[in-house]
């Protein structure tokens, strides 16, 4: 069964001061995701898929938005104080059907918004969904020389092994973060609370 909507939603202040609405997506989102897409750069697009992307064809936006929020979730973080709300982020992960426990997770976050917090606050609450959804691993490819992905990943003991030109990583959910619930982890976010624990 599909659900069509998850209420659960927070505002954040971010660390330049301004807030952002930290949500699940929706159905509703795909302009949205267009958006964002374009006002993230060549580089960052790169870094996110690992492939040059300039644009999302309808299949890609429909499985993107129209998900179970069990296998399949992901986060938004929008600007609710600019004109329109647009899209500053998202964070999702896919359950591995061959490995239920885990999932493949990734962060997206608009350049002018990189720094300000987003992606932790994102990540934060993807592993509270994760862990009460029973995934306690999360796995991802990044590229080599993104250190600022790789250094944060790293200091909360990420895995990493040569996997066809990228490094694929993983990290054990269970022993950074506290498996608080999806509320607890909002509650933290916005009370600026979304740093890992490394050992734990």
């Amino acid at each position: 069964m599909v659900v069509t909507q998850v209420p659960l939603e927070q505002v954040v202040t971010l660390r330049d001061g301004s807030r952002a609405l930290i949500r699940p997506i929706r159905a509703d989102d795909k302009q949205a995701l267009v958006d964002g897409l374009a006002r993230l750069s060549s580089e960052s697009r790169y870094r996110r898929f690992l492939r040059p992307v300039t644009s999302l064809n309808e299949r890609e936006l429909k499985y993107l938005t129209e998900i179970d929020y069990t296998n399949h979730f992901a986060w938004v973080a929008m600007a609710i104080d600019q004109p329109g709300e647009p899209g500053l982020g998202v964070a999702r992960y896919i359950r591995d059907p061959l490995d239920p426990e885990v999932a493949e997770a990734a962060v997206a976050v608009v350049d002018d918004h990189q720094g300000k917090g987003v992606g932790s606050m994102l990540l934060r609450v993807l592993v509270a969904a994760a862990q009460e959804n029973g995934i306690h691993t999360f796995r991802g490819w990044v590229l080599g020389d993104n250190v600022d992905i790789l250094r944060p990943l790293e200091r909360i003991g990420a895995r990493r092994k040569p996997d066809h030109g990228v490094l694929r990583i993983e990290v054990d959910l269970d022993a950074v973060y506290d498996g608080s619930s999806i509320q607890e982890a909002l509650r933290a976010v916005a009370a600026g609370e979304f740093e890992p624990e490394p050992g734990k």
